[in-house]
């Protein structure tokens, strides 16, 4: 351990050390009271403006025109009355301000170079105000063009040479969407593969990306794991990360195709409260508030509280899921150098786990290849009352922000997450007849199915994160250098307990037959007479040290290039999962390259990256061919390494931002069946298989006319193992999800003179055949191709805004799943009214 500390030390001493060097080579010395000179250099840097832009009742006027007459730069304010001009050169400016309803605002400004300018403007409403409006043409509402959180640092996504993707909470809005899983679906490359089971440790829905499963495990870019499905209403973006992150996120948050990242609601200085109540087919109903207010009059202490009942039935006969959401969230701003950021996370869910269908028995055996070939009714539940499960998660965040100068800023983060969870987890798996039966002329056919159980007691997951950010920006000589230095510490301990049984084995084919007898009361009833098949108690801890620093230099305005690296050290203690293990500690290294070229500076990019991660595998049985008996090692590192290469444009004024990307990632150090026949025997592994998987995505969001908003994506993957057992060797993992995805959203607002605040939208989502069974053993089995089409229409007037969706207007019969088929939500209707105060 001592080594590790020094090395941190040795890492934080000499950032420190840079720092305080530059300092003093660019401003005066900490004992001279004297005015800060700046150099040539900076005073030529460009610099920024940014305010509110408030009513004469100090609200916060959204989508007001601002405008620095002296060049061609212009932008409107967002839903919280805020706007920032970037890039702007040193100089004095005059900044108009107008919108339809109020009086023209002018006011001069004087931007100084390398630094934000903060100007509040107030507009007074007017009659005589229309024709004063200043017309900017389209918004590209729902581009986010930056990150903090990414690149762990502020970077322009044109300027980042990782690709991501960002989910605002304008487009959840238009589309009534109101939880993540939901939300998900605009996502290009990202398929949703398995609900959340709500059971304690099992972080959330699972998804798919670039051919790897991932969930949303990060809350604003550290720990957030939520075992429940989430609700969307403290959402204020979802960042969905590509390629493996393990250099600035760890290996134990992240895939090796990628990461999802919730980035929370944050309190603001003026008073704003918005209720919704919505309801549609299916039972649904729901509630929910966000409320924001100053605390203190000199608005250094700000308070937000979102929260939301949500309940929902099935498409299905049995079912259904009720939720409630509380997130209060507090901003204390001490002075212009330090701000303190505290909120809470609480989900509480109760219902039944959706219908799953697992595989047990080859294809071949079963007599089937697809999902249309089964023998089941899509809108039949297979079960009965009370197979309920209950799980809480609460989650804990808090930052400290302090700006040490003006090239150093420190970040302190700290989280806490604790998931619990109890109840029954019904399952089902096909069973061929001939094992039913007995006779073998039935083999080859699925007309039974087999109704089991997986209940948990008193299960808990908790993690515990702290994070130290030191960031800077400075330049070195006319080279303008971003570092961010990291020092983490992350903890889990897991304590929970599966059990189960097998129910009963019932017919498919007879219309007649009472399924409601797998219910909670007769499940509880085999338990309390001791009638359990299996219990699989998990008890384990684990706690990771880590030190990153990662630094984006800009050789030029037009070149920079990217270089990190982290170190971990590993602590796995002893404990069981199902079966006792021995504890290991290992350690680790993830670097991290990247370049970026602009040949039109900010407009577009030509980028290149290098991306690592890896996976503690623990203990395995290898072959010792001196004893001809098994032996239990520690196993190296699993590695991933992705190269990837692309283009980023953001042309049009802003009005189009796109990304085509190509990756190539290789999975190595895999444990596989050892090949040795006498090793084959007893069940031995060797560690030196090999998995890849590339591809290309594309993303766009464009507001080519005004009014009119596109969101779309595609992405192709291929996937193979390389070096695998004979059994898959060759073949395309079933973990892998469709090839082929593509997600669109067109929207169109109507201008303001003919039908103000309407609106529509329409898309949807195309996910090719998908091999959930795909082994010389299980032979093949395919979850068919599906294409999903929704609707919105919403009408925003300034205080009340009404909306209407149909999801799954076909009534698309489709299942989603990886070595499961998940039959999935018939059409739906929702109807929602919002009252804002």
């Amino acid at each position: 351990m001592k080594p590790f500390i020094l090395k941190c030390g040795t890492i934080l001493s000499a950032f420190l050390i840079v720092n305080s060097t530059y300092a003093q080579l660019s401003g005066p010395h900490p004992n001279v009271e004297t005015e800060r000179v700046e150099s040539t250099d900076e005073l030529q840097r460009p610099g920024s403006i940014s305010g509110l832009i408030l009513s004469e009742n100090d609200e916060p006027l959204v989508g007001i025109s601002l405008k620095l007459e002296e060049i061609s730069l212009g932008i409107t304010s967002d839903e919280n009355g805020y706007y920032k001009l970037k890039d702007i050169p040193p100089g004095s400016y005059t900044i108009t301000a107008s919108g339809l309803g109020y009086a023209a605002s002018k006011q001069n400004v004087i931007v100084r170079g390398g630094r934000n300018t903060e100007l509040n403007l107030q507009l007074n409403k007017t009659a005589q105000s229309l024709n004063e409006v200043i017309i900017t043409g389209s918004q590209n509402r729902f581009a986010r063009k930056e990150s903090d959180f990414v690149g762990k640092m502020p970077l322009l996504n044109i300027e980042n040479p990782q690709v991501y993707n960002s989910i605002g909470k304008e487009l959840l809005t238009e589309q009534l969407v109101y939880s993540v899983d939901d939300a998900m679906r605009n996502a290009p490359g990202i398929q949703k593969m398995w609900e959340a089971t709500g059971r304690a440790g099992d972080g959330g829905a699972y998804y798919n990306t670039r051919g790897f499963i991932t969930q949303g495990l990060l809350r604003n870019g550290i720990a957030g794991k939520v075992t429940s499905s989430i609700d969307a209403i403290n959402i204020e973006k979802i960042e969905v990360i590509k390629g493996p992150s393990a250099t600035l996120f760890g290996s134990s948050l992240t895939s090796y195709g990628g990461s999802i990242n919730r980035v929370t609601k944050k309190p603001f200085e003026n008073f704003s409260t918005e209720v919704t109540l919505a309801g549609g087919t299916n039972d649904f109903h729901r509630i929910s508030a966000d409320i924001n207010t100053p605390v203190t009059a000199d608005k250094s202490l700000l308070f937000r509280l979102n929260t939301a009942y949500n309940y929902e039935g099935t498409f299905q006969k049995i079912g259904y899921n009720k939720s409630f959401a509380l997130a209060p969230s507090l901003t204390y701003k001490a002075n212009d150098r330090l701000t303190v950021n505290l909120d809470v996370e609480f989900f509480s869910v109760n219902g039944t786990g959706k219908q799953m269908i697992f595989f047990y028995h080859p294809a071949v055996a079963l007599g089937i290849s697809s999902a249309e070939d089964m023998n089941l009714d899509y809108e039949k539940s297979y079960m009965g009352e009370g197979l309920t499960q209950k799980s809480e998660n609460i989650n804990f965040f808090g930052q400290v922000n302090y700006k040490i100068s003006d090239y150093v800023t420190s970040s302190t983060n700290f989280t806490t997450t604790t998931n619990s969870s109890e109840g029954f987890g019904a399952y089902f798996y096909l069973v061929p007849d001939n094992l039913v039966t007995g006779n073998d002329a039935d083999a080859g056919q699925a007309n039974y199915l087999a109704r089991a159980d997986q209940s948990t007691i008193d299960s808990k997951d908790r993690s515990f994160e702290i994070q130290q950010l030191f960031t800077g920006d400075f330049h070195i000589g006319s080279m303008r250098n971003r570092v961010v230095l990291g020092l983490d510490y992350y903890v889990t301990n897991i304590d929970e307990l599966f059990y189960g049984s097998e129910y009963d084995i019932v017919p498919l084919h007879n219309p007649n037959f009472d399924y409601s007898q797998f219910n909670g009361e007769n499940q509880a009833a085999m338990y309390d007479n001791e009638d359990i098949d299996f219990t699989w108690p998990v008890n384990k801890q684990s706690k990771t040290y880590s030190a990153f620093v990662s630094d984006v230099l800009n050789l030029t305005d037009q070149l920079s290039v990217l270089a990190a690296l982290r170190i971990d050290r590993f602590e796995n203690a002893a404990g069981v999962e199902g079966v006792a293990y021995e504890g290991y500690d290992q350690n680790a290294l993830s670097p991290k390259f990247g370049i970026v070229y602009q040949p039109i500076l900010d407009k577009v990019s030509i980028f290149a990256n290098y991306q690592n991660s890896f996976t503690n595998k623990g203990f395995y049985s290898a072959y010792d061919a001196e004893s001809s008996q098994i032996v239990q090692e520690a196993a190296d590192l699993e590695h991933a390494n992705q190269v990837e290469g692309g283009v980023k444009l953001d042309l049009l004024n802003g009005k189009l931002t796109t990304s085509l990307s190509y990756y190539n990632i290789l999975v190595e150090n895999m444990l596989r069946a050892d090949p040795n026949p006498d090793a084959a025997q007893l069940s031995a592994q060797i560690q030196d298989g090999s998995q890849r998987s590339k591809g290309f995505e594309v993303d766009l969001i464009a507001s080519p006319l005004e009014g009119l908003n596109i969101v779309a994506g595609f992405s192709y993957n291929d996937s193979e193992y390389e070096k695998s057992d004979a059994d898959v060797l060759g073949r395309r993992p079933t973990t892998a999800s469709s090839p082929y995805l593509g997600n669109l959203w067109v929207s169109y607002r109507f201008p303001q003179h003919i039908a103000k605040g309407f609106g529509i939208g329409f898309g949807g989502n195309y996910a090719s055949e998908n091999k959930i069974l795909n082994s010389v053993y299980y032979g093949e089995f395919s979850l068919p191709s599906y294409t999903v089409l929704n609707a919105s229409a919403f009408y925003d007037f300034p205080k009340v805004r009404i909306g209407l969706k149909v999801d799954n207007i076909t009534n698309e019969h489709y299942w989603i799943g990886y070595t499961t088929a998940n039959p999935q939500s018939t059409r739906q209707m929702v109807a929602s009214l919002s009252y804002k105060f």
